[in-house]
């Protein structure tokens, strides 16, 4: 993990009441659904589900409307997750309306900078990789679109240690 992002992200979050959350990938149909998914399962099975505002955008528009990749949603099925979010587009207003804004990539971490309009804006944009605690050879989460299942399965895998990270952080800070 990097501990500068989770110590920065803790004082963020630290005394909220609800705790507001965007994942961004590049067309909203992989990466951020499963994330939402995934991070919504681990608060709600710790009974934590009603501090937490989970939802997931793309940086793209290309999906707008549909369900996330029908392969993501039978990987994530095969864990217990159900992949029901419709895609949709980041817009300026969900600056205004999350604490955290988490980037899958490096490009959708630079494409949501150009976005914010302020240094308010910008200190939320986050990268998820930076919650991941496992050994990995990956400092990202990589887009598994024209990989086979494993690549859906590795970033399921990553999106479950960095969740389980980054839900047990909000869980410190309520008890301080």
């Amino acid at each position: 993990m990097n501990q500068n992002t989770v110590d920065r992200v803790g004082r963020m979050i630290a005394g909220k009441d609800k705790i507001r959350v965007l994942f961004v990938c590049l067309g909203n149909i992989c990466r951020s659904p499963a994330a939402e998914g995934v991070l919504r399962s681990i608060v709600e099975s710790r009974g934590d589900g009603d501090r937490w505002v989970i939802d997931s955008a793309g940086t793209g528009r290309w999906h707008i409307g549909q369900l996330p990749d029908k392969r993501m949603r039978v990987h994530a099925l095969r864990r217990g997750l159900v992949l029901d979010h419709h895609c949709r587009q980041v817009c300026m207003s969900d600056f205004d309306d999350f604490d955290l804004v988490v980037a899958m990539d490096g490009e959708n971490e630079y494409n949501l900078r150009q976005m914010a309009r302020t240094i308010a804006d910008d200190e939320k944009i986050v990268a998820m990789a930076d919650f991941i605690s496992m050994a990995t050879r990956y400092d990202y989460i990589p887009d598994p679109y024209y990989e086979g299942a494993e690549g859906f399965e590795l970033v399921l895998d990553l999106l479950e240690n960095a969740c389980a990270n980054l839900a047990s952080l909000a869980g410190s800070q309520s008890s301080r």
